[in-house]
């Protein structure tokens, strides 16, 4: 499979930044400590990812920048997060969209018992304009395939039901888009697909993206800068290209290295080597 060319960008600090994360830490019931302290600058019109492991606090920050802590008990209790500015920490969800970051959720979350069109207007219930129709029409432009798809959305393939939950956030007409494990799930063909109408919908609407993504070598293959976390911190950041020529990149997120060791099969126990702390 040939990888799509990696964009040369400069650094978030030479750029106009649209979301800034400043040293926010996160609760949960008002005990868990899950984010330590984590700050990331996300510039204007960029492509961004955010790996690491799972539990490494990855979907909490998508959920601290968009308001979705609420809905289980959680919080902001240090730091700061602005976007465009203004201070949107601990905002309410519909806020938040309202000014102008719409989240794509881990699993899609679309109505299953409502059309594609139904959710599709879902998208833009904040919206006071009334060119709902025209919104569609550019969905259907990036996902033809939905406009195929006249019954319920509970009916649609995993790849249908991805593109009908990114084409919903569309519909917000969204300054941000925040996408939450958009791969999982799907077939490396649709992969693929839905990747390349990401990148597509990042470069020719101007929409800004935080991609949280497993799928690091696809993940940094589009977008033009990266922060890894573990354990609720920031370990490493830097350019796309920059991060799929590092060596811990390479051999804890990349599958590659410089080690001659091929398989730790042999090996009673094996622990990775101390690194970034």
């Amino acid at each position: 499979m040939v990888e799509p060319a990696i964009a040369t960008v400069e650094t978030p600090g030479e750029k106009e930044i649209i979301l800034s994360v400043n040293n926010i830490e996160v609760v949960y019931d008002e005990v868990i400590l899950v984010l330590r302290g984590i700050s990331l600058d996300i510039p204007k019109g960029e492509l961004v990812t955010l790996l690491g492991p799972n539990g490494a606090g990855k979907s909490t920050t998508l959920k601290a920048i968009s308001g979705l802590l609420k809905t289980e008990d959680g919080e902001v209790s240090r730091g700061s997060i602005t976007f465009n500015g203004e201070s949107i920490a601990n905002s309410a969800p519909d806020e938040i969209v309202r000014k102008g970051i719409f989240q794509v959720m881990e699993g899609r979350r679309i109505i299953e018992d409502m059309t594609v069109i139904e959710n599709l207007r879902l998208g833009a219930f904040t919206r006071r304009d009334k060119k709902i129709k025209d919104d569609i029409e550019k969905v259907f432009h990036y996902f033809p395939r939905l406009k195929e798809r006249t019954g319920m959305a509970g009916y649609l393939s995993g790849g249908e039901q991805q593109m009908l939950a990114i084409g919903r956030a569309i519909m917000a007409r969204p300054e941000m888009i925040l996408l939450d494990e958009p791969s999982m799930g799907l077939s490396p063909l649709l992969v693929k697909e839905v990747f390349e109408i990401i990148r597509n919908i990042n470069q020719e609407q101007g929409i800004t993206m935080l991609l949280v993504e497993q799928n690091a070598n696809m993940a940094l293959h589009s977008a033009t800068y990266g922060y890894v976390m573990e354990s609720g911190k920031i370990v490493l950041d830097g350019t796309a290209e920059e991060l799929l020529n590092n060596e811990d990149m390479k051999e804890f997120y990349l599958a590659g290295g410089d080690s001659e060791r091929k398989s730790f099969k042999n090996l009673k126990s094996y622990k990775r080597r101390k690194r970034w702390m």
